[in-house]
C-alpha cells in the first residue's frame, strides 16, 4: 500500500517539475534579447531653445519659471519649461520633423548640471508618437546620456539613450544640442 503510495506522489512531484519546465522554457525563449552594439531605430537631430528675456515673445521656446536669486554663480534651483523645435539640421527657422516639450532645471550648486524632463512630439509624414527621455545633463561634459524611457505610435515603449553634444551655446538667450538617439528596443 505504501509502495502504490509513494509512486502516484513520485509520478504527481514529476509531472509539476515538467510541467513547470515546460511554462519556464517557454517564456525563457520568448524573451526578446537586446544588442547593445546594434539599435533598432537611431536619429539624429538638434534641439533649439531660446529664454524668453522679455522683449523677444514670438521668438521664444522656453521661458524660466523659477529664478531664486543669490544661489551661487552655477544657476542653482532655476527651472525652465520649454515647447522648441526639432530639426534635422542646424537651421532655426528649418522645417521641425518634431516638438520638444517639458522642463529643466538647474540642480548643482559647484558646477553647472541640469536635469531635463521632456517628450519628442512628432507628427511628420515620416513619424507620429512621442518618445520620452529623462536624466542628468552633465553640461561641462563633451557628450551626455540621457535615458530613453518610452513612447507611443511608432515608438511604442521604445527604450535607449539620447546622447547630448552641445553645438552652439550663447550665454542665457539661445542653445543647440545634437541629439544623437539610439533605441534598442523597438516594438
Amino acid at each position: 500500500m505504501a509502495s502504490l503510495v509513494e509512486k502516484q506522489l513520485f509520478k504527481s512531484l514529476l509531472s509539476a517539475f515538467l510541467l513547470v519546465l515546460l511554462f519556464s522554457e517557454t517564456v525563457y525563449s520568448s524573451r526578446k534579447t537586446m544588442d547593445q552594439k546594434k539599435p533598432c531605430k537611431h536619429f539624429s537631430f538638434y534641439f533649439h531653445d531660446i529664454l524668453y528675456d522679455g522683449d523677444n515673445v514670438a521668438n521664444a521656446t522656453s521661458a524660466a519659471i523659477v529664478s531664486p536669486p543669490g544661489l551661487g554663480n552655477f544657476k542653482f534651483g532655476k527651472f525652465v519649461i520649454f515647447d522648441g523645435p526639432i530639426t534635422m539640421d542646424k537651421n532655426y527657422l528649418s522645417e521641425p520633423l518634431a516638438r520638444a516639450q517639458g522642463f529643466y532645471f538647474y540642480d548643482m550648486k559647484t558646477d553647472y548640471n541640469a536635469w531635463f524632463c521632456y517628450t519628442l512630439v512628432f507628427n511628420s509624414t515620416e513619424h507620429k508618437g512621442t518618445l520620452n527621455i529623462m536624466g542628468a545633463d552633465l553640461m561641462m561634459e563633451p557628450t551626455r546620456d540621457l535615458s530613453v524611457v518610452g513612447g507611443t505610435g511608432d515608438f511604442f515603449m521604445a527604450s535607449g539613450i539620447a546622447t547630448f553634444v552641445t553645438d552652439i551655446f550663447q550665454g542665457a538667450k539661445y542653445f543647440r544640442v545634437k541629439m544623437d538617439i539610439k533605441l534598442y528596443e523597438c516594438y
